[in-house]
């Protein structure tokens, strides 16, 4: 249920180029309807917190590059909440910064924080999952992050290990964090999952703002006494020129190094509900809705023959027919027709 502490902030700052042709430096993945159901990934993000948040109470902080794009694709947001990079610093100084602003106005507030580019398929049992976590944080001086049960041994991601012997006395779901685990090699990945007490880390966090406030003071001294000193300037017309000029000062790191592998009283509430951080093309194939033979098809006219595990993502207005192929991917925007094995696909960037 909405309340009017409850604030979410989406981190929209990234830059990838991943989905080439699709995506670029001037349009990220997070800005494209990569799922192909009319919705970009933003939006979607949005959408999947609507009976949580107030949408007064949405934050994104993006690149200074992406400040048009974010407000035509979100017009719902308040202008004032969408807070500018003038350089990428990592996910740390973000959230420093969306903190501070929003403990200015709020010092009761309780935030959920989210990548803009994350994908879900049960929407019901994850904002489940939010909600009880965002009551947790409520009562308590905790910090809980959301915990992916593998499917597969995934070496792209980090992983939690969580103490499940016992849950929290206040919540049945929510478990207390052992350790993090860097993204392994194949065969640590395998022993991982093999153990049901390892997780992804999906990287998104809940807290209540006088707790990661107080966290950034403990364990990121410089970084909060300098967004703490621009509180004074905040929602004036010096507060862009102050924060570029202190951002470019902050170091680039990210909050799992600067707060979350530090801080003490560190949950995690599990969750299995078909998510994925859209990561490859690969990893779009397994959450598209596939044909017989295995192929997702994106697109408003697209025809295959004699072809099977294949993503085709055609989004402009062109008739595409394609045979024979096994385990591709066919992708085209802007004149750019790219086909490449899914085997491959890391050498995308080689080409762009």
């Amino acid at each position: 249920m909405q309340t009017k502490n409850n604030h979410l902030v989406i981190m929209a700052g990234g830059v990838g180029s991943r989905f080439w042709p699709m995506s670029n430096e001037d349009r990220p993945k997070q800005f494209l309807d990569i799922l192909g159901k009319g919705r970009t990934l933003i939006q979607l993000t949005l959408d999947r917190f609507a009976e949580l948040i107030p949408i007064e109470n949405v934050w994104v902080v993006t690149g200074e590059r992406y400040a048009d794009i974010t407000r035509e694709q979100l017009p719902e947001i308040p202008e004032s909440n969408i807070l500018l990079e003038p350089c990428r610093r990592n996910t740390a100084p973000c959230i420093c910064y969306v903190s501070w602003k929003i403990k200015k106005l709020n010092p009761m507030a309780n935030i959920v924080v989210t990548p803009a580019d994350h994908y879900v398929e049960d929407i019901k049992s994850f904002k489940e999952a939010v909600g009880e976590a965002m009551e947790f944080t409520a009562e308590t001086d905790a910090i809980v992050t959301l915990g992916v049960k593998p499917t597969h041994p995934e070496t792209g991601y980090g992983y939690i290990k969580a103490d499940l012997a016992f849950s929290s006395s206040r919540k049945k779901h929510v478990f207390r964090v052992d350790g993090f685990k860097e993204k392994p090699d194949l065969k640590t990945a395998e022993a991982y999952i093999s153990e049901p007490n390892y997780l992804w880390n999906s990287g998104i966090f809940v807290w209540s703002v006088s707790t990661i406030v107080n966290a950034f003071r403990v364990y990121q001294p410089t970084m909060s006494k300098g967004f703490e000193a621009l509180a004074k300037v905040f929602g004036t017309a010096e507060e862009r020129k102050a924060i570029n000029a202190f951002y470019e000062k902050c170091e680039s790191i990210s909050v799992d190094y600067a707060i979350m592998e530090n801080a003490e009283e560190v949950f995690v509430r599990p969750i299995d509900v078909g998510w994925s951080d859209l990561g490859t093309w690969g990893s779009l194939l397994k959450q598209s809705p596939h044909d017989d033979h295995g192929n997702a098809l994106i697109g408003k006219d697209v025809a295959v023959f004699d072809t099977q595990n294949c993503i085709i993502h055609t989004t402009e207005n062109k008739r595409v027919v394609v045979q024979g192929l096994d385990g591709y991917i066919v992708a085209e925007k802007d004149g750019v027709l790219m086909i490449c094995k899914l085997s491959e696909e890391q050498r995308i960037k080689l080409f762009h």
